[in-house]
């Protein structure tokens, strides 16, 4: 080969090396960043021009896709939508997606691994490819008759099935229309986006299960509850002292049991009997009772229960949490429910689990079943247990307890005839001049069925009057539809 043949040769292998490694670099080593670039056109119409499977509540899709007719292919409309929106979440164009669309988008755009071998089959039977079909555990009539008790009041509602986990109900309100984000027209898209996002009630927040979470109040006195039966030095009927006022220890603060300022005691000689005592809410019995058991048998049962741990239903759920290296005085106000201590509604409803599960709580899970287009099932729910802060005997003990709350104590109003029903109320303060959170968390179970819940209303005042009702219609919607 001559010298000028050989320059050629070594111009043409360069170029073609070259050709070759940048191609290797832009489809394989920088597709991701590139994919992901926010004015990559043709990946956002990838995304939104294909067909993405529905999400349902018992047989009616709450979230379909439609043929748009425009350059994106499909369109996402959500029916009802603002009862379900924080479930759902919203998928947008301009501001992508969250919820279920968000925690589960390869599911629903059929790009999952589980999915592999169902695309496969699209391609040689030369089908359009599909999402798959996300079956929720919600109950639609429990989620209706909790989104009209909350009537529009700032709040949550969760109710689960105790045995399994399965949520039967998730509302936050106030809530927002996800076919506003999801419309096409990005001008309206933007100035819904705003509006959202200006208002101060925080309608995008769901209140079940993250935002800033809740002090539970007198709610929590069922943890306190718990950890005491748990040390084994205490039963339903161990005696407990409940003075009218108790001084903190090494604070000048004094406890009332009642929030009118009145200073009753307990019981007689300022004396109750535990299960007494969370009829009444006595709140110097608990504080007491909690410095008594010590922080590390409270916060190991806490724990148990699945405080501080990370929760996915397949969508994050914020961890409650009680304070860290508590004193004496802390020690006692994180014991009823207040100092530090924070929780979400699903959180408590797992508590209320508990009780009527013998003590195990249950892994809750959001998602019933997942199947393709021609109904073979991909995935579906399996009973899994998340821990054990209770025995059996103790868990009996609790229902005996709660019983008592709603037969002759502050839950009455969530009492449903031929149910036995257990709970307990709180009134949960969490900031100066403004009307405490009401709360009410508790189980219902009959024979054939069994539901647990946890209200919250925001400034909803005392449990027993504005949460317990809302409670009875929820429990009563699962166990007598």
């Amino acid at each position: 080969m001559n010298k000028p043949l050989r320059h050629v040769w070594l111009v043409v292998s360069v170029l073609f090396v070259l050709l070759f490694t940048s191609t290797t670099y832009f489809q394989v080593i920088a597709q991701p960043r590139l994919n992901a670039h926010g004015q990559n056109d043709r990946t956002l119409y990838n995304e939104y021009g294909r067909h993405r499977g529905p999400i349902v509540v018992d047989g009616h899709a709450i979230a379909s896709s439609q043929e748009s007719g425009d350059t994106y292919g499909y369109l996402r409309t959500y029916d009802p939508g603002a009862m379900y929106a924080p479930v759902t979440g919203y998928y947008s164009v301009v501001y992508g997606f969250t919820g279920i669309e968000r925690s589960l988008n390869d599911t629903l755009s059929g790009e999952a691994d589980s999915l592999f071998y169902h695309r496969i089959s699209d391609i040689l039977s030369g089908r359009q490819g599909q999402g798959a079909t996300v079956e929720l555990t919600l109950d639609a009539g429990a989620q209706q008759a909790a989104w009209d008790a909350l009537d529009g009041r700032r709040g949550a509602v969760v109710a689960l099935d105790p045995e399994t986990g399965a949520i039967l109900a998730m509302v936050s309100a106030p809530s927002f229309d996800p076919n506003e984000l999801a419309t096409h027209d990005t001008s309206a898209v933007s100035q819904a986006w705003s509006a959202l996002n200006e208002d101060s009630s925080r309608p995008l927040t769901n209140r079940a299960i993250g935002g800033d979470l809740y002090p539970p109040g007198s709610a929590f006195k069922l943890i306190t509850a718990s950890a005491a039966l748990e040390s084994g030095d205490y039963t339903a009927d161990s005696v407990i002292p409940g003075p009218g006022t108790y001084q903190l220890p090494n604070s000048s603060s004094v406890m009332n049991n009642f929030s009118e300022g009145r200073q009753d005691a307990c019981g007689p000689d300022d004396e109750s009997t535990l299960a007494e005592a969370l009829r009444q809410s006595c709140n110097t019995s608990f504080a007491m009772l909690g410095v008594a058991v010590g922080e590390d048998q409270l916060r190991s049962t806490a724990e148990d229960f699945g405080f501080g741990k990370d929760l996915s239903i397949p969508m994050g759920v914020t961890p409650s949490r009680i304070g860290e290296d508590l004193d004496a005085a802390q020690l006692a106000t994180t014991s009823i429910g207040q100092y530090e201590t924070r929780v979400t509604p699903l959180q408590m409803a797992m508590v209320a689990g508990a009780f009527a599960n013998d003590g195990v709580v249950m892994q809750p899970q959001l998602v019933q079943a997942v199947r393709t287009a021609d109904l073979s099932t991909v995935a579906e729910l399996t009973p899994r247990e998340f821990g054990q802060p209770l025995s059996a005997s103790n868990a009996a003990q609790m229902r005996q307890m709660m019983v008592g709350v709603v037969e002759d104590g502050t839950g009455a109003a969530a009492a449903i005839d031929g149910v036995e029903v257990g709970g307990k109320t709180g009134t949960a303060e969490w900031g100066t001049d403004r009307a405490p959170h009401s709360w009410f968390v508790g189980y219902g179970q009959t024979e054939q069925r069994k539901v647990a819940v946890a209200v919250v209303v925001e400034e909803g005042g005392y449990g027993s009057r504005t949460a317990a009702p809302i409670a009875q219609d929820v429990m009563e919607a699962v166990i007598q539809p």
